[in-house]
C-alpha cells in the first residue's frame, strides 16, 4: 500500500481570501467595506488618530495547520496574483469571502473554472451562509461552519484528530498616527467558535449552529499553548479570538491559577458579553492579564432582547473596567426595528455616555443564518433590491424600515461616531487614560501580591509607551476639551511615572514629524490603505516536525513572500467582530 504522506500522494490545495483592492467603489465591492476593522466600523471619524491595522484571514491558517496536504494559503491577493496562483493547477481552490464580497468570490470561482478546469472550488466563510449560493456562484461544495472538520472528513482523514494551533500575528503592520508602532504585536489565539448566547443578528453564533464549539478546553492547556506561541513569537501578549471567552469561567480561573502556579503573566484582548463579565468578577479580569474588552451592549431600549445585558450597570461597569486598566470597546446597535427619529438619539446618547475606549456603531442588518433575517424574510421586510456588497452595515439598511427613508440611516451613523468623538476624545487618547487609572488603582492597593505586582508593572510600561502620542493628541485634537486633557494628561503621567527620558524625547518629536507627513498624506492622497499580499506555504512534512516538538503549536509553515503595499500601518490594540 501506497505511504499517504509519499509525494504524489496527498491533495494539494490552495486557499485564499479575496481579491483587492479592497474599500473602494468598481465592479466587485464598495468604499465602505475597508479591510481595516477600526477604521471600517470603530474609529472611522476620528481623521489621523483612527486605529488603523489589518488582520489575515486567520481561518485559513487554521484550517491549513491541520489537514494532511500541501496547502498554499493566499491572503490579500490582487487578481493577477490570484490568477497567476491557480495556474498552477491545485487540486483543491477554496475561497474565503464575506457576504459584501460576494462578487469577488463569484469572479474568483470564474476565474478558476477558465485557468485551472480541473480544481475542485469550495467556498467558505461567512458569505457560504448566502441562501442557494451554490446556484449562484459556479463551485463544488460549499463549506458552512467549522471548516477544519469539514475538510478533513472530505479528505479521508479523522475529523475529530487534535487541533494544532498555528503561530499567527494578531494584526499586521501597526502604526499610530502613521507612525509604525515598534516591537512584537500581540499573537493570535484562538479557544473556541460559536457563541451560546445567540443574538439574533449575530453571524458568528448562528454560523457556528448557536452552540460553542472548543478548541482548547483546560486552563492548563491554555497555558501551555500560549507559552508555546509566546515563546516562537516573542511576545506575552495575545488577542483571544473567542466571541465570548469568560462563559467558560473555570477553564479562565483555571489559567489564572497556571499562570500563577508558573509564575509565567500573559495579557488577554478579549471578547465577553455583560453578564460573563458580571459573574467572572473584575478582579479576577486584573489577576488574568485582560487587557482589552469587546462588550456588546446594542441599546439601552428593548432591553428584553438581551438577555446578557439584564440587570447590569453598564455605565458603571465600564467605569469599574477602565478603573482598573482594563479598556473597553462598547458595540451599539443604530435603526433597529423599534427606532424612530425622535427615540434614536437616546440610544446614541446612551452609547456614548458610557465613556467606553472605543464605541462601535454598526446598521442593524439581518445577514443570512441568523434569526434575524429569517425573521424578515419571513415577515417579507428583507430586501431582495439591496445588493450583498451593500449589506455591510455601514451605509444602509438591507430591510424595509418605516421610519428611515434612504440615506437617513448613513447620516445617523456618521454622526454618532463625531458625537462620541467629540465628546470623549480620540481612542488613543482614552487607551493611555484607562492605562494610568489601572495603574493609579493598583498603586493604592494596601499589599500586592506576585501577580497584582507584574500587572502594576506592565500597565506603567504601557503608560509610558501609549502616552508618548500624547502630545500628537493635543497637536491634532478634534476640540480645545481634548487638547487640554492630552496636556493634562501628560503633565500627571509625568509627576507619577517620572518625565521623559531623551530617548522618550526623541520618539514624540519623530512621531510629531510623522502625524504632520501623515496629514499630508491624507489630504493630497486619501487616507486608503491596500493590505500586503501574503503567501504562506504548509507541508506535512515541516508540520509533523512541529508537532513532535510542540504539540498543538506548530504551524509547519513558512511564509515564501510577502509583498508590501506603499504604506503599511496597522493599530494598537484590536480583531474582528461579525456584524
Amino acid at each position: 500500500m501506497k505511504n499517504k504522506r509519499e509525494k504524489g500522494s496527498r491533495k494539494r490545495i490552495l486557499l485564499t481570501s479575496v481579491f483587492g483592492p479592497y474599500g473602494v467603489d468598481d465592479a466587485y465591492g464598495r468604499k465602505e467595506n475597508i479591510m481595516e476593522l477600526y477604521h471600517n466600523q470603530v474609529t472611522k471619524a476620528q481623521g489621523i488618530a483612527s486605529l488603523r491595522f489589518h488582520h489575515r484571514s486567520f481561518g485559513l491558517y487554521f484550517i491549513a495547520s491541520n489537514v494532511d496536504a500541501d496547502v498554499t494559503v493566499l491572503d490579500f491577493p490582487s487578481k493577477a496574483r490570484f490568477v497567476r496562483e491557480i495556474k498552477k493547477q491545485y487540486d483543491i481552490v477554496g475561497v474565503s469571502f464575506i457576504v459584501p464580497n460576494f462578487l469577488k468570490a463569484k469572479e474568483m470561482a470564474r476565474l478558476t473554472r477558465v485557468h485551472a478546469a480541473g480544481s475542485t472550488i469550495l467556498l467558505g466563510g461567512h458569505g457560504a451562509a448566502i441562501e442557494g449560493v451554490k446556484d449562484l456562484i459556479d463551485c463544488d461544495h460549499v463549506v458552512q461552519g467549522e471548516g477544519i472538520r469539514w475538510l478533513r472528513t472530505y479528505l479521508g482523514q479523522d475529523p475529530n484528530a487534535p487541533i494544532v494551533h498555528p503561530v499567527l500575528p494578531s494584526t499586521e503592520r501597526q502604526s499610530i498616527f502613521g507612525a509604525p508602532v515598534p516591537g512584537t504585536c500581540a499573537s493570535m489565539l484562538v479557544t473556541g467558535v460559536g457563541c451560546v448566547n445567540a443574538c439574533s443578528f449575530c453571524c458568528t453564533s448562528h454560523f457556528f449552529g448557536r452552540k460553542y464549539t472548543s478548541f482548547i478546553s483546560s486552563g492548563r492547556e491554555l497555558f501551555e499553548t500560549a507559552q508555546r506561541i509566546a515563546d516562537a513569537r516573542g511576545t506575552d501578549n495575545f488577542f483571544v479570538m473567542d466571541e465570548n471567552f469568560l462563559k467558560d469561567k473555570q477553564r479562565a480561573l483555571d489559567l489564572i491559577a497556571e499562570m500563577e502556579r508558573e509564575k509565567r503573566f500573559f495579557g488577554f484582548h478579549i471578547f465577553s458579553s455583560a453578564e460573563a463579565l458580571t459573574a467572572f468578577g473584575i478582579d479576577n479580569l486584573v489577576r488574568l492579564g485582560a487587557q482589552f474588552v469587546w462588550i456588546g451592549f446594542e441599546s439601552r431600549s428593548h432591553q428584553e432582547r438581551f438577555v446578557k445585558n439584564k440587570g447590569i450597570d453598564a455605565k458603571q461597569l465600564v467605569k469599574d473596567l477602565r478603573d482598573r486598566g482594563i479598556s473597553v470597546l462598547a458595540s451599539g446597535i443604530l435603526c433597529m426595528e423599534h427606532h424612530t427619529p425622535d427615540n434614536m438619539q437616546e440610544d446614541i446618547d446612551f452609547l456614548v455616555d458610557l465613556n467606553a475606549d472605543m464605541v462601535q456603531f454598526m446598521l442593524l442588518t439581518p445577514m443570512p443564518v441568523t434569526a434575524l433575517y429569517e425573521e424578515h424574510k419571513a415577515r417579507k421586510t428583507f430586501r431582495e433590491d439591496v445588493a450583498w456588497e451593500d449589506t455591510h452595515g455601514q451605509k444602509c439598511l438591507n430591510y424595509t424600515h418605516p421610519a428611515f427613508a434612504d440615506g437617513e440611516p448613513e447620516k445617523w451613523l456618521n454622526a454618532a461616531f463625531r458625537q462620541d468623538f467629540e465628546v470623549n476624545s480620540s481612542s488613543l487618547y482614552r487607551i493611555v487614560e484607562t492605562c494610568f487609572r489601572g495603574y493609579k488603582a493598583l498603586c493604592a492597593a494596601p499589599e500586592l501580591d506576585t501577580c497584582l505586582e507584574t500587572r502594576k508593572a506592565e500597565l506603567a510600561q504601557r503608560t509610558k509607551e501609549y502616552g508618548m502620542v500624547l502630545p500628537v493628541i493635543a497637536k491634532y485634537a478634534v476640540n480645545d476639551k481634548e487638547r487640554h486633557r492630552a496636556r493634562a494628561l501628560d503633565e500627571e503621567i509625568a509627576a507619577h511615572l517620572g518625565p521623559p527620558t531623551v530617548k522618550e524625547r526623541a520618539s514624540r518629536v519623530a512621531l510629531s514629524l510623522l502625524a504632520g507627513l501623515w496629514k499630508q498624506r491624507v489630504r493630497l492622497f486619501g487616507d486608503m490603505i491596500q493590505p500586503a499580499t501574503i503567501v504562506t506555504k504548509f507541508s506535512p512534512e515541516e508540520r509533523m516536525r512541529s508537532e513532535l516538538s510542540a504539540p498543538i503549536l506548530g504551524t509547519g509553515a513558512s511564509i515564501i513572500e510577502d509583498i508590501a503595499p506603499s504604506k503599511a500601518v496597522a493599530a494598537m490594540v484590536g480583531t474582528d467582530r461579525s456584524t
